[in-house]
């Protein structure tokens, strides 16, 4: 048994019937959605022509939703409707990142995420969906694809129908049947926050807030000039006086016109008019800020660890207890960050107490508890004269270091709705990173204590080698072909849009090129701090480019 649904926009009227049905029967909030109807006009007057397509989840074979997942909140049943406990959820918004198709939110009441379950508890009892059992025009066919004689095999078999995004290997289970490009593609429109009922001034999603908080700040004056916002069409003298709006420009108000006109006679190019609101950045400053202190945590252990491996440097007692407390600290500051990023932040133990452990965010946690466990072991041991035990963990604390400096970036490679982040280059972006901060922090910690000549240079080369690696890495991160568009968008963001300045003045320049020259032409401690911090300061600017960069692309 296997269930799926069939959108037949040969019959789709665009009523919205199915989404509101869906928000009744599982009292979905204000703001979010688990199914929607996606509006897109596109032709030339005058063949032209509006689409209707129903979004929702697209019940997986291959869920990237149920893999990220840390806690086995997500799950896939025997009958292949992808489900979900919201008891479990500690609202990480991995499943989020995760899908290609947006189909996920956070409850705003709950803090948990949510998504169509197929209607479940219906399906159980032998009913419909609801959104199948509303819909006026059996433009919504739902049923077991492996019965030959359902309804769904057989449309399936006959027609010729669509999914979205093939590409990204998922196997959806939602099928089109005269489903256009136009709407199922989001990369064909842009999406258009200016249309009736996508203005969710409070938030949404993510950042949603009660329907009674909204109804409560909202006035007559925010609304009018959210719905024509500064290019509207001019009102009326006299209500533009009674609002004290102020009227348009001649210009201005000519050239709305004749967009209107272009859009009203189907001139323009096919451009969305309903959507569901867009969500915002997902992972936000905290989680560039744990990747942060992560890097500074991991590259405290692994940049003596390298010296005395290699003997390219003698390490002193003093240097150990610096190691160690600066990496238990940042290391702490991480743990503090993830929490913080969590939506349910009292069930952060979950992820160690009900793993899923195909999930990287599983694997990551572990790996911290280990690297913290080894990192305090071996404090333990040069503090008690425990010459062996300090051998031992040290090799510990290296070893889980590495899997802690590059974890997170297979879990990024989980994240299959962001394809940026399917770069192979993100994990040695990652380990030179760490590399760059244990030795900045190191070169820092020379100021308050003493530091030979041979420890300098040592970490004065380490910083040299790994900021050239990190400019390297950089560049082919760039300038690869990369095999989407959404990536080839991202790209085109970092270094020619909006994360223009913070890239070349920012992560480059700030960040790598003034250090090295910085460190290239002098060996005096006092400027080689200075460039410490400036790395240090770079690698928070490149991080935080490269965690919001990606999810500044639209997925539905």
């Amino acid at each position: 048994m296997k269930y799926g649904f069939v959108i037949d926009n040969r019959k789709c009227i665009g009523c919205h019937a199915c989404t509101v049905a869906c928000k009744s029967e599982h009292d979905v909030p204000v703001g979010v959605n688990r199914t929607w109807v996606k509006q897109t006009e596109k032709g030339e007057y005058p063949n032209t022509r509006r689409i209707f397509s129903v979004l929702r989840c697209n019940h997986c074979t291959d869920a990237p939703c149920v893999t990220i997942c840390p806690t086995q909140a997500l799950f896939t049943r025997d009958d292949g409707i992808v489900d979900f406990d919201n008891q479990r959820c500690i609202g990480c918004k991995s499943c989020m990142q995760a899908c290609p198709y947006d189909a996920l939110y956070i409850d705003p009441e709950t803090n948990t995420a949510a998504k169509c379950n197929y209607c479940a508890h219906r399906v159980d009892i032998g009913l419909e969906p609801a959104c199948v059992n509303v819909c006026p025009e059996h433009a919504i066919i739902s049923g077991d694809m492996d019965d030959p004689d359902s309804e769904i095999a057989q449309l399936i078999s006959m027609e010729q129908v669509t999914v979205r995004k093939p590409e990204k290997g998922t196997i959806p289970n939602v099928f089109y049947i005269d489903g256009d490009m136009a709407s199922l593609n989001p990369e064909v429109t842009e999406r258009n926050e200016q249309y009736i009922w996508s203005q969710q001034a409070a938030g949404v999603g993510h950042f949603a807030k009660y329907a009674e908080d909204r109804l409560g700040t909202s006035d007559l004056v925010q609304m009018l000039e959210e719905l024509n916002a500064k290019d509207r069409m001019p009102m009326s003298p006299a209500l533009d006086k009674e609002m004290g709006t102020t009227k348009p420009t001649s210009q201005h108000s000519a050239d709305r016109q004749v967009k209107t006109v272009e859009v009203l006679m189907g001139t323009a190019k096919a451009k969305r008019v309903y959507d569901s609101p867009d969500q915002g950045i997902l992972w936000g400053w905290e989680v560039s800020g744990y990747v942060w202190t992560k890097a500074i945590s991991a590259g405290a252990i692994l940049v003596p660890f390298i010296a005395e491996l290699f003997g390219w440097a003698v390490l002193d007692t003093t240097t150990m207890y610096i190691s160690g407390i600066v990496s238990l600290v940042f290391l702490m500051a991480t743990g503090v960050l993830l929490v913080m990023d969590l939506d349910q932040p009292m069930r952060f133990a979950y992820v160690l107490l009900r793993p899923q452990w195909d999930s990287w965010l599983v694997r990551g946690a572990y790996a911290i508890t280990v690297f913290g466990g080894m990192v305090a072991l071996m404090l333990a041991a040069v503090f008690f004269g425990w010459n062996d035990v300090v051998y031992i963990a040290f090799w510990g604390s290296a070893i889980s270091a590495v899997i802690v400096a590059i974890y997170t970036a297979f879990l990024f490679a989980q994240a299959k709705g962001r394809d940026f982040w399917q770069s192979p280059a993100m994990a040695p972006h990652m380990m030179v990173h760490s590399l760059m901060a244990g030795a900045a922090v190191f070169v820092l910690a020379g100021l308050i204590t003493d530091t030979s000549a041979q420890w300098l240079t040592y970490l004065e080369t380490i910083l040299m080698v790994t900021v050239v690696g990190n400019i390297l890495i950089m560049t082919v991160e760039l300038t690869v072909t990369h095999p989407t568009n959404d990536a080839i968008r991202v790209v085109k963001m970092i270094t020619d849009g909006r994360y223009r300045n913070s890239f070349w003045f920012g992560a480059m320049l700030l960040g790598n090129v003034i250090p090295l020259l910085l460190l290239a032409l002098t060996d005096n401690l006092l400027i080689s701090s200075a460039g410490a911090v400036l790395i240090l300061i770079g690698i928070y600017i490149s991080e935080k480019i490269w965690v919001e960069a990606p999810q500044r692309i639209q997925l539905t």
